[in-house]
């Protein structure tokens, strides 16, 4: 079993489906990992991001690469809404 490497933190919840659905649909294996504590009701998540998304070496600029289109779409769609 090939190491999995952080790849990237997520912003917030509906990225990290989103992601996972993709990744899902791809085949890529992977783990998400939020930074949710219920001890400190969600505060980490504040100050870091939802969490973070692991994947194999091998897919790593794959993943890193579905991430920034995902970003580049949201930035878009904010710049028309205003």
């Amino acid at each position: 079993m090939e190491d999995y490497i952080k790849v990237a933190t997520l912003e917030n919840e509906i990225e990290a489906t989103l992601v996972e659905s993709i990744l899902i649909e791809r085949d890529i294996p992977h783990l998400m990992r939020s930074y949710y504590d219920t001890a400190f009701d969600g505060l980490f998540q504040t100050q870091k991001g939802w969490g973070y998304v692991s994947v194999p070496r091998s897919c790593e600029d794959e993943v890193t690469e579905i991430i920034s289109d995902l970003r580049e779409q949201a930035a878009r769609a904010d710049d028309l809404s205003l």
